[in-house]
């Protein structure tokens, strides 16, 4: 069999496992396809007879909590990534040379990481009660696994040849560690900043609505009250807010290429 033979054969096979994979899980969750496409515009026509135009008139009441998950966002992107710089050191063999503290340190990572942060911040809001601190521990605590994990494989990723030679001449842990490792390691330790800060951002609104605080309070209360209208105004300031931080970071990351 030629090799362009065995490469349709190979894309044919995966195009079927993809396809029963999808069966069955539809079979399983007992979702009929039709039901999907009947409620399609269903969804479509109560959309648009409640959700627009939205209602901009109580905008300025929740510039506040508009401006508490803008800052909750960026504080606990700020505090995971200080906590997932020590961890990704502990973790990374390039910078940490001892076995079990190394394993020790992975096995907490990845325990933070598989936690989801909704899961943290309903937790969290039985001890702390409802606020913003809630939702600042819970980005912190979801996303120090996340960091922590990209912080030791971009570490573990850094050509040895400097470190090697700076340790030949005689030099210490710590002149290795800011001569011959940190100045590789920045650009990824900001690229994976911002990108956690974009996720952040996105988290943060979704985090209120589990009463850890910020605006995402308000979107949830206004859709239980039936003001389809008002909540719409603010799905749409999110949205330009998220896609306003993204331009951001793209643009950060433009300039340190």
């Amino acid at each position: 069999m030629r090799l362009s033979d065995k490469s349709r054969v190979k894309n044919a096979a995966a195009a079927l496992g993809l396809i029963a994979v999808i069966v069955a899980a539809f079979t399983y969750l007992k979702v009929n396809p039709r039901d999907i496409l009947l409620a399609v515009p269903r969804f479509a026509g109560f959309f648009v007879r409640n959700f627009l135009p939205p209602d901009f008139s109580s905008l300025a009441s929740y510039i506040p909590l508009i401006a508490e998950t803008i800052f909750f966002a960026l504080a606990g992107t700020c505090v995971s990534s200080l906590l997932a710089l020590v961890f990704g050191f502990l973790i990374s063999e390039r910078t940490n040379s001892i076995a079990p503290l190394r394993h020790t340190a992975r096995v907490v990572a990845s325990v933070f990481r598989n936690i989801p942060v909704m899961v943290w911040a309903a937790l969290l809001v039985y001890i702390f009660g409802i606020g913003s601190l809630v939702g600042l521990c819970a980005l912190v605590l979801g996303t120090l696994g996340l960091l922590a994990r990209s912080y030791a494989e971009s570490a573990d990723g850094i050509p040895a040849g400097k470190a090697e030679a700076l340790r030949a001449c005689g030099a210490s842990y710590p002149q290795i560690l800011f001569h011959g490792l940190l100045p590789e390691f920045i650009p990824s330790w900001v690229n994976w900043t911002l990108f956690s800060l974009e996720i952040n951002i996105r988290a943060s609104v979704i985090l209120g609505m589990v009463g850890a605080g910020g605006i995402g309070i308000m979107v949830q209360t206004n859709l239980r009250l039936f003001k389809y209208a008002e909540a719409m105004s603010l799905i749409i300031v999110l949205t330009a807010m998220i896609l306003l931080t993204e331009l951001a970071v793209n643009q950060i990351r433009r300039r340190l290429k």
